[in-house]
Order: C-alpha cells, then sequence, then structure tokens
C-alpha cells in the first residue's frame, strides 16, 4: 500500500484518515476471507473431526470484531491524533521511557485480545489451529494499525520497541497453545494509585480510572505459571494455585527522566527506581463453580493478578515483604 504524503498538515490528516479506512477496509476483507476459508472447509470435514463451524456465530462474530473494530480506530483518530500536529511516517525509540513498563503493557494487551480471539472463534466451532492463528494474532494485528498511525503523529513515532512487545505477547499465546492446547503461563496486571500522578497529571492522569491506565508506578506486570499444569496429573496439586514473577517502577514523574518544574511550580525530586516481585496467584480461569454467571465472571477478570502477600526486591531498598501486594 502506496501512500502520497504531504507536508501540509490538512493533506496530512487526510492521509491518516484514508491510512485508516484502507485498514479498515483490508481489516474487514480479511474477516471476510477467514469466513469463506472456515465455511468452504466444512464440507472437507472429515465425519470424526468433532470441529463443526456454527456459521450464525461465527457471522455475528465477524459483523460484532469488524463494528468494535471500525468504530474504535475512527474514534481513536478523532479523540486523539487530530488533536496533534501530523508529519511524514518515521520512527521513534522510546525504549528508555518509562523503566519499559509500557512495553509491558503492549506485550500483556496484546496477549489478552489475541486469546480473546481465539476463544471467540472456538465458541464458532473453528478448528484448533486456524482458532489459534487467527484468532493469537488478532491483538498483534489491532496494535500494528495503532503504531502505524503513531508513525504519522509528529509527537510520537513508530516505535519498534512496542513493536517487538506487541510480537511477543502474541507470540506467548500462540506457542503455548500449539504446544500445550493450554496457557500454562499467563501473563496478568495489577495496580494501585501512587502519589506521583498530583505532580504530573497530564502524564499520569488526574481521574481514579485515568491513573490505573496511565501511572505506570501503581503498575505491575506478572508472568503466572500454573504449577500443576507442569505436575503429574495424579500429583494432587491444586490446579488453580499459581506462581508468580512480578515487574515494576517507581519514582517517575517523567517518561525518561523527571521535570523539575511543570506549569511554573517545583516539583520535588524522587529517585526512580525497578521493582521485582516474587508471590503466589490464584488461576480464576482454573475454578469452575456452578454458577454460570460467576465461571464468565471469573474468565472476564482473569487477567488481573489475585492479591497475595509478596516479597518485593528493588534496586534502592532490596528486600521489602508485603502482606497483602495490590
Amino acid at each position: 500500500m502506496r501512500f502520497l504524503i504531504s507536508l501540509n498538515r490538512i493533506s496530512l490528516k487526510k492521509t491518516i484518515l484514508n491510512t485508516i479506512l484502507r485498514s479498515n477496509i483490508l481489516f474487514l476483507a480479511l474477516l471476510l476471507c477467514l469466513n469463506n476459508n472456515i465455511h468452504s472447509q466444512t464440507s472437507k470435514i472429515k465425519t470424526t473431526d468433532t470441529s463443526i463451524v456454527n456459521k450464525n456465530r461465527l457471522k455475528a462474530l465477524i459483523i460484532t470484531e469488524s463494528t468494535v473494530y471500525v468504530g474504535s480506530m475512527t474514534a481513536l483518530y478523532f479523540a486523539w491524533y487530530s488533536n496533534y500536529p501530523m508529519n511524514q511516517f518515521h520512527f521513534f525509540n522510546d525504549d528508555k521511557e518509562w523503566f519499559q513498563m509500557d512495553k509491558c503493557g503492549h506485550a500483556t494487551t496484546s496477549y489478552y485480545v489475541g486469546k480473546f480471539g481465539y476463544e471467540a472463534l472456538k465458541w464458532s466451532g473453528v478448528k484448533e489451529k486456524e482458532a489459534i492463528w487467527y484468532g493469537g494474532t488478532l491483538g498483534w494485528a489491532y496494535l500494528m494499525i495503532v503504531e502505524t498511525m503513531d508513525g504519522f503523529s509528529k509527537e510520537w513515532g513508530f516505535s519498534p520497541g512496542d513493536f517487538t512487545a506487541n510480537t511477543i505477547g502474541s507470540a506467548l499465546f500462540i506457542g503455548q497453545q500449539l504446544a500445550w492446547k493450554e496457557q500454562r503461563v499467563m501473563l496478568k496486571f495489577s495496580g494501585h494509585t501512587t502519589s506521583y500522578a498530583q505532580y504530573n497529571p497530564n502524564e499520569l492522569g488526574s481521574s481514579l480510572q485515568e491513573r490505573i491506565l496511565k501511572d505506570y508506578n501503581g503498575q505491575t506486570y506478572w508472568l503466572s505459571a500454573n504449577i500443576y499444569s507442569f505436575l503429574h496429573k495424579s500429583s494432587g496439586f491444586p490446579k488453580w494455585l499459581n506462581l508468580a514473577v512480578g515487574y515494576g517502577a517507581e519514582g517517575m514523574t517523567g517518561a525518561s527522566e523527571n521535570p523539575t518544574v511543570i506549569n511554573g511550580k517545583s516539583l520535588p525530586s524522587f529517585q526512580r527506581y525497578r521493582q521485582y516481585y516474587l508471590s503466589l496467584d490464584i488461576d480464576l480461569t482454573k475454578i469452575h463453580p456452578k454458577s454460570k454467571t460467576f465461571e464468565m465472571l471469573f474468565n472476564v477478570i482473569g487477567f488481573i493478578k489475585f492479591p497475595m502477600p509478596t516479597l518485593e526486591y528493588n534496586t534502592v531498598n532490596g528486600f521489602k515483604f508485603h502482606g497483602l501486594y495490590f
């Protein structure tokens, strides 16, 4: 796909809109190809194959995903990118910002959108390998368009680090599903509010919702491994108990360094440092209550690291124990 890029801001905005429209058309075309490919293969399915495509569910899924994709991309442009100057497509290295906490967020997002894509296709009756590849790459494809729009924004740029993180997140899901037909190691998230956001609310958020999403000081990203899945099935070990290692950072009021003055107001000096965690976790997706409502709820909130006693090591104060860490 070729883009005619002008240095004129209005022309550049039109270019971005054309990019979004073309990407929407491409996404719809891919979904239609998926639909046609799966439907054409249903006539070749052997009687011993238990995977039968539910055409009504698949059509509903394609319509829903298409609507969400087109709507979210268009809304993202008008709500965010249209407020900033456009530029020629360019790259931007932001690997040193926020102690790479944002990269953890990218990987986690790509992982869970891919997981949702896979589960949605399985719900539609799509065969395992097709669901893995078509669904598992959904997060990567979605974020790839966002990275491309970043590449046209003067304020940012296409980040190779973000691209790599997106790829790692999708690969973690796809690789495990191909190797084990289950997710033995999951990416998880936990968060709490901090006092740092008050000093730079534009970057770290002013409301509670914004702070949870934007204040990296309060975020922790986890690799949560299901112990039972690595043991013999007769071990008797609890299926729902995980071992988790986490990563976080604190003392950040700016991306790569802390500002000393914002809007004419002097800011306190904070030491920036990394944090590493070791904890137990509860895998809610391994708990199957009798209530379908609760089972659905457990699956929805399964990405959240369950609060448990936690051992922390940070690069300033060394070891620290938390009776209950969020």
